[in-house]
C-alpha cells in the first residue's frame, strides 16, 4: 500500500510505503488507545457520578451495592444454617454422654448429687418441629460456648470417675480372692476338727490344698511380704500384707522364691508345696487374718469365683 504526504501548499510531499505488518500494528496501537481513553472516561465518569449524586450512576452504585450485600448475606446465612445443624447434632451427642456419664459415675460410687452439681447438663428436649427464624451469629457462638462448658465439666467428671474406678479395682487387687494353688485336692476345711498328730479336737484356722512337692504356690492378691522364716508349726512361712489389716499367710513350703520386703503382684509364684513344719505330707495351709484373726479363707475364695462368673 502507498501513501503521499504532501505540506499545506502542497510544494512538498513524501510517498510512504505500508506493509501488511505496519498495518496491523498499527490497528493495535489504535485499539489499546481507544480501550485505555474508554477505561478512563468510565472510571472518571462512575466516580464522579457516584460523588456528586448523578441519578443514573447512583442507581446503577445502589444495585451493584445492594446485589454485593445480598450475596454476602446469603452466603452467611447458609454457613450459620448448617453450624446451627452442627450444634444441634453436637447436643444431641452430649445428651447420651451425659447418660453414660451418670452410669459411669455410678458404677464408680459417686452420689447423684454431686453428678448433677458437676455436669450441670444440657436439659432433655423434644416435641413437635415448628420451623422458625435462623439463629444469628451471636446466638450460635453462645450455643457452642455452652456446649464446651458442658463438655468440660463432664470430661472433669469422667476424670473423677476413672480415679475412683482405679482405686476400686486397685482394691479389688488386693483382695485374697485368687485360688492359692491351681491343681490339687482340697484338704482339711477351716474350723474344728480331729488333729492328726494329738487326735485330739482343734481348731484349725485356714485351709489344705494337698499336691504333690514342688506344686506352685500363687499369691491370692498383690501386696508387701512381711514374713518370711521358718516356724516350728508352720515350716517355711510367707505372709503378705495386702493392706486394709489383710493378711494372707502361706505355710509347710518346700522352696520361697520371694523375702520380707518384697512387693509381689496377684497370681504371682511365691513358693513350691512341701510338708516342712508340722505336717504329715505334702501340702499347702493356707490362711486369711483380718486384723490379726484369722478367718475362713473360702469366704474369699467363692467371692473371687463369683466375680470371675460376672
Amino acid at each position: 500500500m502507498h501513501l503521499i504526504i504532501t505540506d499545506a501548499w502542497m510544494a512538498k510531499s513524501r510517498p510512504m510505503h505500508l506493509t501488511g505488518t505496519k498495518l496491523v500494528m498499527a490497528g493495535l496501537c489504535a485499539s489499546l488507545v481507544l480501550m485505555a481513553t474508554a477505561a478512563g472516561l468510565y472510571h472518571w465518569v462512575f466516580m464522579k457520578g457516584a460523588r456528586e449524586g448523578w441519578p443514573i450512576i447512583s442507581s446503577v452504585v445502589k444495585l451493584v451495592a445492594r446485589d454485593e450485600f445480598e450475596q454476602r448475606d446469603k452466603f452467611m446465612r447458609e454457613n450459620l444454617d448448617v453450624m446451627a445443624q452442627k450444634v444441634g447434632e453436637m447436643q444431641a451427642k452430649l445428651l447420651q454422654m451425659e447418660a453414660l456419664t451418670e452410669r459411669v459415675s455410678s458404677l464408680a460410687g459417686i452420689p447423684a448429687a454431686e453428678v448433677n452439681s458437676k455436669i450441670g447438663g444440657v436439659a432433655g428436649a423434644g416435641g413437635p418441629l415448628v420451623a422458625g427464624r435462623s439463629l444469628t451469629l451471636s446466638e450460635v457462638q453462645q450455643a457452642v460456648d455452652r456446649l464446651e462448658s458442658v463438655s468440660d465439666r463432664q470430661s472433669s467428671l469422667l476424670t473423677l470417675a476413672e480415679s475412683r474406678l482405679f482405686e476400686q479395682k486397685l482394691k479389688a487387687m488386693a483382695i485374697p480372692t485368687q485360688n492359692p494353688v491351681l491343681t490339687g485336692v482340697n484338704g482339711s476345711p477351716y474350723g474344728w476338727r480331729i488333729d492328726p498328730f494329738t487326735g485330739k479336737s482343734a481348731m484349725h484356722t485356714g485351709i489344705d490344698f494337698q499336691a504333690e512337692t514342688g506344686t506352685p504356690i500363687l499369691a491370692t492378691a498383690g501386696g508387701l511380704v512381711v514374713t518370711q522364716e521358718f516356724h516350728p508349726a508352720y515350716g517355711n512361712m510367707i505372709e503378705i500384707d495386702h493392706g486394709n489389716q489383710v493378711i494372707s499367710r502361706y505355710a509347710h513350703t518346700s522352696k520361697v522364691f520371694v523375702k520380707k520386703g518384697d512387693l509381689i503382684k496377684r497370681g504371682q509364684k511365691i513358693a513350691l508345696i512341701g510338708s516342712t513344719g508340722r505336717a504329715t505330707g505334702p501340702h499347702l495351709h493356707y490362711e486369711v487374718l483380718v486384723q490379726g484373726i484369722p478367718q475362713d479363707p473360702r469366704k474369699f475364695l467363692n467371692a473371687g469365683i463369683s466375680l470371675a462368673k460376672k
